[in-house]
Order: C-alpha cells, then sequence, then structure tokens
C-alpha cells in the first residue's frame, strides 16, 4: 500500500493534497513527499481558520490580533491588566506590533495605558468594561466557530489531534515563556 493510500481516510475520500501527492509520487518517485501531506493540510486548514475567525470577529468590530489581546488581559483575572511586555510575550510578536495593537483598542476605549502604582517607569494595560464587554460578546461566538470548524472530528479524534499538534510545538521549542 502507498503512502498516498495510508493517507486517505477509510472512508476512501480524497482531499486535494491526495492529488498533489500523487503527482508527485508520479513525477519524482525518488523523493519522499509524505511531509506535503501534513504541511499542505495545515496550510490548507490555516486559511480556513483566518477566514472563518476575521468574519466571527469582524461581526463584533474586531480583528484576530485585538481578539488576543483583549482575552489575554481577561484570563489574567482581575484587574485585567498585563504589561505590554507580558502582552508582546503572549501574542509573540513585536515591541513594535504591540504598539500598534494597544494604540487601536487604545482609541476604541477598549483598554487603556497608565504608569503603574507600584513601579512609576512601568506601564500597565488595563481591559476597560467596554473592552470586557466586546470580549464576553465575540467569545462564545468564537468558540461556535472553532466547533464548526471542527465538526468532521469526533471527539476521541479532536483530542488526538490536539496531543499530536502540542507534541509538534513543544519540539520546535513552542512553550510557555516564563513571565
Amino acid at each position: 500500500m502507498s503512502d498516498v493510500q495510508d493517507a486517505a481516510p477509510s472512508s476512501g475520500a480524497e482531499d486535494a493534497v491526495d492529488l498533489i501527492l500523487e503527482q508527485w509520487a508520479r513525477e519524482r518517485p525518488d523523493l519522499d513527499c509524505s511531509p506535503m501531506g501534513i504541511i499542505g493540510r495545515i496550510t490548507q486548514l490555516q486559511r480556513e481558520v483566518f477566514l472563518a475567525q476575521r468574519a466571527t470577529f469582524a461581526r463584533y468590530g474586531l480583528d484576530a490580533p485585538s481578539f488576543d489581546v483583549l482575552a489575554a488581559l481577561r484570563r489574567a483575572g482581575q484587574p485585567y491588566q498585563l504589561t505590554p511586555t507580558a502582552l508582546m510575550r503572549t501574542a509573540l510578536v513585536t515591541s513594535g506590533a504591540i504598539t500598534q495593537r494597544l494604540d487601536r483598542l487604545e482609541e476604541k476605549g477598549l483598554i487603556t495605558r497608565e504608569r503603574s502604582e507600584a513601579d512609576g517607569r512601568a506601564v500597565v494595560v488595563t481591559l476597560t468594561a467596554a473592552g470586557r464587554a466586546a470580549l464576553d460578546a465575540a467569545l462564545p461566538d468564537h468558540l461556535e466557530t472553532g466547533r464548526a470548524l471542527l465538526g468532521g472530528l469526533a471527539e476521541s479524534d479532536r483530542e488526538l489531534l490536539a496531543g499530536l499538534l502540542r507534541r509538534l510545538l513543544v519540539a520546535r521549542g513552542r512553550v510557555p515563556q516564563k513571565p
């Protein structure tokens, strides 16, 4: 049995990546193109996730970067504050990118930036009541979007996939950073 046949689900359904793998197997049988089976599907799913989330967030006047910042602040618990550096680590972006995100959110009244009472040199970012309301309104819809995207998988398959992706990310060094 070929790698391509192994990759197809037992239902016999094939996707566009299966066709690409068949074509490469024919044209370059000397190469193991199996990584394309995973990376190609991740790339296609990444696009699907991006489009679905963009539509979801737009309904609430947000985008994915804004949602990420608001969610990080909400997850921090009361008083819903983090430093820009902590937000930068959470979002895995540069200081310039986090500054742009914070500028946009502050203009919308969803966050505030103030000097820390504990350390006057430090800045703290605080989720406003409007920011919390926006995040809390969008979150259930965001979760439903995720459920819909995963709708083709049984719960056991979702757990298996989550575990495999976690293992791959950890192997790539994507582990939480210390505060």
